[in-house]
């Protein structure tokens, strides 16, 4: 198929995406009205759920854009804290091995477990790049 073809569907899309909407706010507005108030019956349904399509379609590519690097930071936060536990599973599990075996001690306070977390995140990484190639 060409690529014409896909470009015929967009019309349907956008009217699966705006009934989907609007049946969401209509679910909103009965089942949870603890949270979601909205006067106007049926019409009211229509204009907010079409209102958060078209947003969804102009307004969200640009806010994706804005937010994108606190989107960046907030993974690599996230990442560092992942790595950052298996360091301290790694340390735990080598506190309660016999000390004339072995010892490891991360100085430094939480810089130091950052440092040693994301030395450790990014090897592997490359590690596993290497042998995925």
């Amino acid at each position: 198929m060409s690529d014409d073809s896909s470009n015929f569907n967009w019309p349907m899309k956008i009217i699966i995406k705006a009934v989907g909407n609007i049946a969401l706010v209509w679910i909103l507005a009965v089942y949870m009205k603890q949270y979601f108030a909205l006067t106007g019956g049926f019409p009211a349904y229509i204009i907010v759920g079409s209102l958060l399509t078209l947003l969804n379609m102009f307004i969200r590519p640009i806010l994706d854009i804005v937010t994108l690097p606190f989107k960046l930071f907030a993974t690599i936060i996230a990442i560092i804290i992942v790595n950052g536990v298996f360091v301290q599973l790694t340390h735990m599990i080598v506190q309660n091995m016999k000390p004339d075996l072995v010892t490891l001690e991360i100085y430094g306070g939480l810089w130091g477990w950052t440092v040693i977390a994301v030395v450790f995140g990014f090897t592997n990484w490359v590690l596993k790049e290497i042998m995925h190639k």
